[in-house]
């Protein structure tokens, strides 16, 4: 059940921060078009990724055990100066915010998985393969998702030994649980993410929830 939450916690603490493929989610959610298809493809993929990461880095770290203390310092470091960064934004916010209500374009906040002041239109709808294409665009073609799914989920997921398939399975679920949520929920998170103060609050738990993980891995080490 550890291995199960900590799969669960890192893999939402990754995906919450707002990018370009959740601001498509959360735009599909408020048109109400194809919204499970959508969340399924989204869901799927990082399904398949993660998967992907716990067998691949599972193997190569069979083949090289040393790898394992590697892998669990760097993402401890990773995950510590994750969330040092979300303490930062949640401290002195940088006033982005999610506008899901007007027409206009995306203006990305610079920052490494930063939040975005979106605006998303309601304009001509949008056919069901366009919107499955433009989906799997922005899932495969995203560098940040095989850092995030296969590399780092991979790793750590690895440190749990048996229990890395729970691991993997929090991850899955943590995925499914956010994607269902913000497609479904889009109207209300839509709302909820207009306020910069709710942005504070989101980085705030990230950070403690990222800095929490990152000291997990370490202290069996060092006890």
């Amino acid at each position: 059940m550890t291995s199960l939450f900590a799969g669960f916690a890192l893999g939402l603490s990754l995906i919450v921060a707002i990018g370009a493929q959740n601001v498509f989610v959360l735009r599909q959610g408020i048109r109400r078009e194809h919204v499970l298809a959508v969340v399924l493809v989204c869901a799927l993929s990082d399904a398949v990724l993660i998967i992907a990461g716990i067998t691949g880095v599972g193997l190569a770290l069979e083949a090289v055990p040393w790898l394992v203390d590697a892998a669990r310092w760097l993402g401890a470091a990773f995950l510590i100066g994750y969330g040092i960064l979300a303490a930062r934004r949640a401290w002195r916010p940088s006033g982005a915010v999610l506008d899901a209500g007007a027409s206009g374009e995306t203006a990305p906040n610079p920052g490494m998985h930063g939040t975005v002041a979106v605006r998303t239109g309601v304009g001509a709808s949008t056919a069901l393969a366009p919107a499955v294409l433009t989906c799997l665009a922005l899932t495969w073609l995203n560098p940040h998702v095989y850092l995030d799914t296969v590399f780092l989920l991979g790793s750590i997921g690895s440190t749990h030994g048996d229990g890395r398939w729970l691991f993997a399975a929090g991850a899955v679920v943590a995925s499914f649980t956010w994607f269902f949520a913000l497609g479904f929920g889009a109207r209300y998170l839509g709302r909820w993410l207009n306020s910069p103060l709710s942005w504070r609050v989101l980085d705030a738990i990230i950070a403690v929830v990222m800095i929490a993980l990152g000291v997990s891995l370490v202290v069996p080490v060092l006890a």
